[in-house]
């Protein structure tokens, strides 16, 4: 039997992107208290995303928006990664600006230890995409795309996009604006 290189790239990638989600539930979070959500999108969904991140980029005028779309859609997969807007409870605290849990509740806001908790899991997932030397990025406008489509839920409230390759070129590198 021989098994082409391009068919095992497409089951490594997929496997990778598991991978990944995994690294994320597993990576440390305050409290213990985990709050990440993921997914793995690709076909309809990931074109779906793509064209939302398209319009976002016509309707405001951003170029990034446009470029990071044409990526998304030259790749197989990617993850999705965001957090719930949850307070951990702490009795004193303020990081995010309020004075306490109660006060950030009150007015909507969202704690500091979620977005941080996300950045050491994102963190985690790219490392270990790395370590398989598949091409990444995060990109937040796939994550505001992913947020206006609600992939990830209603109670996800902060979202970013993780694009994985196996190509000859990596396809986020020498990119502009």
């Amino acid at each position: 039997m021989i098994e082409k290189g391009r068919d095992a790239e497409k089951e490594v990638i997929k496997r990778v992107a598991g991978f990944m989600c995994a690294s994320a539930r597993t990576a440390p979070k305050a409290k213990g208290m985990d709050n990440i959500v993921t997914a793995i999108i690709s076909d309809e969904d990931k074109k779906r995303l793509a064209d939302e991140m398209e319009r976002i980029g016509k309707e405001k005028k951003r170029k990034s928006f446009l470029r990071d779309s044409e990526n998304i859609q030259k790749v197989p997969l990617l993850v999705l990664m965001g957090t719930k807007a949850r307070s951990i409870g702490l009795a004193v605290c303020g990081l995010c600006g309020f004075k306490d849990c109660k006060e950030l509740e009150k007015m909507g806001g969202i704690c500091a230890f979620n977005s941080g908790d996300l950045g050491i899991a994102m963190g985690s997932a790219v490392s270990l995409a790395s370590n398989f030397h598949i091409d990444n990025r995060i990109m937040y406008t796939a994550g505001i795309a992913a947020l206006n489509l609600k992939l990830l839920g209603k109670e996800v409230k902060i979202a970013f996009g993780i694009p994985l390759s196996i190509s000859g070129k990596n396809p986020f590198f020498d990119r502009h604006e």
